[in-house]
């Protein structure tokens, strides 16, 4: 494998004696406008957020709207948190909001799929534009602003979905003086990270800005012979080309080199366990895979007058995931050998997203509405070839606790996958919220969505289908403030997404189509240090796949699942020196209606209970001044690893405690060292058909930045 240069981790040390000093400088900034102006210390909605406790968002109602005001459960993971965990990545931040747990990373591909309300989903996005299109590199925690979790339906604003909840990502945008922060981490399991975040004026009256992160890494893991390495390369430019209009490009590219590293197999007839670290899947270039990225937004800004504004932009994202893989047949009968296929694929996908936003706040009859109504057109075009060894369960074979590596590669004998697939939509929405009183207030709003769908299957006998077909989603919403500091609301939403396969008399099937509701109460306590937050819900998604009963060679859509449960979720920064942030959910997931599963069935990687509190301490005066200390504690409950008529297996409960520890040398220089699960817990943190991915052991990390 390709080796980083160990000078790159060590070039922040370089520049830190040829920094200059600058000025500190305040971040916030208070119109969606004015990225590059900086007064006061007033929130935007999508900039930055001082310390843990957000109040306002634009993700949940696509207008500027306090949390408070909003008739949905919605966490904010912000940058100075992601800072105290000194996060290298996205799920780190989706670990921080309650309630929502780690899906399939596609072998350590980086694929972002995360469960939130008992279902799963791998669906969010990144400055309000779709990205988890195709298999690409989950954006990195150093390019991040904040974080922000919607839970429950979000089709409304964001189309095709799953019913559980969604996020959306808000990036780093240039501000209006100079600043550079160099970084490094450390790991003692191999790890070696460098990172460069730069931003400032380009012309002397700070219209044009620019931000630029750069950041390589690469090592060992936990894992025997799983080495990678990932550069990712973000600039944004932004151009306040009059008073009213602000113009941003934005890229983001990605190069990721990794094994597949499928973790740990659970066959029924297993009769051992591999060790965390063991790796059965083969090392080197015989399991070794190329994942390239690029997103490209463009978008705009233009304030027509005091009350309407118009915004929107495009996107294209280009992907490609390349090279060699191994993965499991099946285990022998004497339990401890393992069969394999040997296996290339090749994977490439495109996505176009044009949208078109109009926001408008006015009077009628004494009553105040922000409106918005938009459209959105998105081309998504995949195509993949996947060929493997031969499939028998004494193929290729290896001992799956005690594996020998580096056996010559069998010959590639089928294609199983060889298809192209074209989605295409075309929506349009419209929300009000409407101010009745100074107190009530009520949300509504209706998209319309015509999606035609095409999959082109190549190999020989394979079936090939078209689908088109129209989603109405509505969605209302009603909160009351019965005091300043507490809020009640209720929402009823839908949501849908499109199938995937062909039926056994040919076409497509009909889309997944979601129902939810939630009512909920928003405090701010102690004059509004503390944000509580509680929901109760009920969600149900129908025209889930399940086996064809006449032929179980295909499938109809007629399953039923259905979801329910409890949250709450806390973030605080109640003093000026103690932050915290956390939630408890309690989800009871099951399946309703299946051809195969009985009625009650667990949902595949649901715990019925799971807690997270982050909590941070922070020294501003005396002799421990610039000392932070904190712990991170993560509790999840058992859950099903896979439930199907002739495999089953369940993930134990488990609790991870990792200590944190930083020191503010000075304005410049940041230091940190962590723990992360300082009682070196065993555990299996997902899980995907008969794999299951262990979580890491104990964790060393180290690592500095120095900003000027």
């Amino acid at each position: 494998m390709r080796r980083l240069a160990p000078a790159f981790y060590l070039l922040p040390l370089c520049a830190l004696p040829l920094t200059g000093h600058a000025q500190e400088q305040t971040e916030d900034s208070p119109q969606a406008l004015s990225e590059l102006t900086i007064v006061g210390a007033a929130e935007s909605p999508t900039g930055p957020v001082q310390g843990y406790k957000a109040e306002r968002s634009s993700s949940a109602t696509r207008t500027d709207t306090p949390l408070h005001e909003t008739p949905q459960s919605v966490s904010v993971v912000s940058r100075e948190a992601l800072d105290d965990l000194s996060a290298t990545r996205l799920q780190q931040a989706l670990d921080q909001a309650g309630g929502v747990g780690r899906g399939n990373n596609f072998g350590g591909q980086g694929l972002t799929s995360y469960t939130v309300r008992g279902f799963t989903s791998s669906e969010y996005f990144r400055n309000g534009f779709p990205m988890n299109r195709g298999y690409p590199s989950a954006p990195d925690a150093a390019t991040l602003e904040r974080v922000e979790v919607l839970r429950g339906p979000a089709a409304t604003l964001y189309g095709r979905s799953d019913p559980g909840g969604t996020f959306n990502v808000v990036t780093k945008q240039p501000l209006g003086e100079r600043k550079t922060t160099l970084g490094s981490q450390f790991t003692d399991q191999g790890l070696r990270r460098g990172t460069l975040d730069t931003t400032g004026p380009v012309d002397e009256d700070g219209r044009l800005a620019y931000r630029l992160n750069l950041i390589a890494e690469g090592g060992d893991s936990f894992r025997d012979d799983v080495e990678h390495e990932r550069y990712e390369v973000a600039p944004v430019l932004s151009w306040q080309a009059t008073d009213a209009t602000l113009i941003t490009f934005e890229a983001d590219i990605i190069r990721s080199n990794a094994p597949l590293d499928r973790g740990r197999t659970n066959y029924l007839t297993q009769r051992a366990e591999a060790s965390r670290s063991t790796n059965a899947w083969e090392k080197g270039t015989t399991n070794l895979l190329h994942n390239d990225n690029e997103s490209y937004q463009l978008r705009f800004e233009h304030q027509l007058n005091d009350a309407w504004t118009l915004a929107g932009g495009f996107q294209y994202l280009d992907g490609s995931l390349k090279g060699n893989a191994v993965e499991a047949n099946g285990v022998q009968a004497d339990g401890v050998t393992l069969g394999r296929n040997f296996n290339y694929r090749k994977l490439e996908w495109t996505d176009r997203d044009l949208q078109l936003n109009l926001t408008g706040r006015f009077d009628t009859f004494g009553l105040g509405h922000t409106l918005i109504t938009g459209i959105e057109v998105e081309d998504y075009d995949y195509q993949s070839i996947i060929q493997r060894s031969p499939g028998s369960v004494s193929a290729y074979p290896v001992n799956l606790v005690d594996p020998v590596l580096g056996q010559p590669r069998p010959a590639l004998t089928r294609t199983p996958t060889h298809d192209h697939e074209t989605l295409k939509t075309w929506a349009a929405f419209v929300q009000d919220q409407i101010a009745l009183t100074e107190r009530f207030k009520v949300l509504g709003g209706v998209r319309l969505e015509r999606f035609e769908h095409d999959y082109d299957n190549f190999v020989t006998g394979g079936q090939s289908w078209s689908n088109a077909d129209n989603a109405v989603t509505p969605r209302l919403g009603v909160s009351y403030d019965l005091t300043p500091e507490l809020a009640l609301y209720a929402s009823a939403s839908k949501s849908f997404k499109p199938n995937t396969g062909a039926a056994r008399l040919g076409g497509g099937f009909d889309p997944e189509e979601g129902k939810a509701y939630e009512v909920g109460m928003k405090w701010a306590a102690l004059d509004g240090r503390l944000s509580v937050d509680t929901a109760i819900f009920h969600t149900v998604k129908e025209n889930v796949l399940t086996l064809d009963p006449v032929d179980p060679n295909f499938n109809v859509a007629a399953g039923e699942v259905r979801s329910r449960g409890f949250e709450v979720n806390v973030t605080g920064d109640l003093t000026p020196n103690w932050r915290i942030l956390g939630g408890y959910a309690f989800t009871d997931a099951e399946v309703t209606k299946d051809n195969t599963l009985a009625r009650g069935t667990r949902l595949t990687n649901i715990p019925r209970n799971a807690v997270n509190l982050l909590n941070v301490y922070e020294f501003h005066d005396g002799v421990l001044r610039g000392l932070g200390l904190g712990a991170n504690l993560k509790y999840v409950g058992e859950r099903e690893g896979q439930k199907t008529a002739v495999s089953d297996y369940t993930m134990d409960s488990y609790t991870v405690t990792d200590l944190l520890s930083f020191y503010k040398v000075d304005e410049h220089l940041r230091l940190n060292l962590d723990v992360r699960n300082v009682f070196n817990k065993g555990y299996d943190e997902s899980s995907w058909n008969a794999y299951s991915y262990p979580g890491e052991p104990r964790t060393v990390q180290a690592g500095f930045t120095y900003t000027f």
